[in-house]
């Protein structure tokens, strides 16, 4: 048998059907933007220097993909170049949000530090967040087909024959019973999404962001992880500070920001 091209040799794509989109742009209103830059501030003001410092990005449930607001957990360590964030400390958080409210992502500061990127102290931080905010906001995103490269099939037992035909089970990496014969197959799971933002911001005004995105097949477990570095996209509310939340978030940062006077194992790397 003569082959035109090898192509004829190779096995189809498996199907995959599209059924909704993750955010490719970081969405955040003027105010939440505002509040994050004033928690650096006053961490500055009550603390006496630029700590690190992380908090989460907050959205409402029905539009998971709009930073709306900051959130200030108590920070376990906060020193000059250094914050870290457990699981632990995003679940009690997110216990502790109005029903209706969660988190999408987290965002910290490099305070006064010319490190204007994401560091590899802060990629650890963010593969605990995206595992537990993924799991909070996945949506089905695709139908993706099953390939099985055994399949065999087989007759369900019926009031007649109780017992299933033992050949029936003995064969193939995949065994599928049927009441009926069956002549084709195409097995298709049910593909989950969800995401996470991170923001990094210097108290001289910048800010980087990315989107981190993790995958995952309903019945095979397949999982893909990936990331991208995202456009910041400023909605603008009107919506201003009042000095009863300053004030607040100062109460705050008093309590929950506590830096640390030894050195921690792990430094960001400059």
């Amino acid at each position: 048998m003569r082959f035109k091209t090898l192509q004829a040799l190779s096995r189809p794509a498996p199907l995959e059907i599209h059924l909704a989109s993750l955010p490719d742009r970081l969405l955040i209103t003027d105010y939440a933007k505002a509040k994050a830059f004033a928690v650096s501030d006053l961490v500055r003001r009550v603390h006496g220097e630029a700590f690190e410092w992380y908090g989460f990005t907050l959205a409402e449930r029905e539009h998971p993909e709009l930073v709306v607001d900051v959130g200030l957990p108590p920070n376990a360590e906060n020193q000059e170049t250094y914050t870290s964030i457990s699981p632990e400390g995003i679940a009690a958080f997110q216990d502790s949000l109005p029903a209706g409210r969660v988190i999408n992502g987290w965002l910290h500061s490099h305070g006064d530090l010319e490190y204007r990127r994401f560091s590899p102290v802060d990629e650890a931080n963010q593969d605990t967040v995206l595992d537990y905010v993924s799991s909070l906001l996945k949506i089905p995103v695709a139908k993706k087909e099953v390939v099985i490269r055994d399949l065999t099939l087989g007759r369900l037992p019926d009031q007649e024959s109780p017992d299933p035909d033992p050949a029936a089970w003995s064969g193939g990496t995949v065994t599928l019973l049927t009441d009926s014969p069956v002549s084709r197959v195409r097995l298709l799971e049910t593909v989950y999404g969800g995401f996470s933002y991170a923001i990094v911001i210097g108290n001289e005004g910048w800010t980087r962001q990315e989107i981190h995105y993790k995958t995952r097949g309903a019945l095979t477990g397949e999982t893909h992880i990936s990331q991208k570095e995202a456009d910041l996209k400023i909605l603008e509310t009107g919506r201003r500070l009042t000095p009863e939340e300053i004030q607040l978030l100062e109460e705050e940062g008093r309590e929950r920001l506590r830096p640390v006077t030894y050195i921690p194992e792990k430094l960001e790397r400059v």
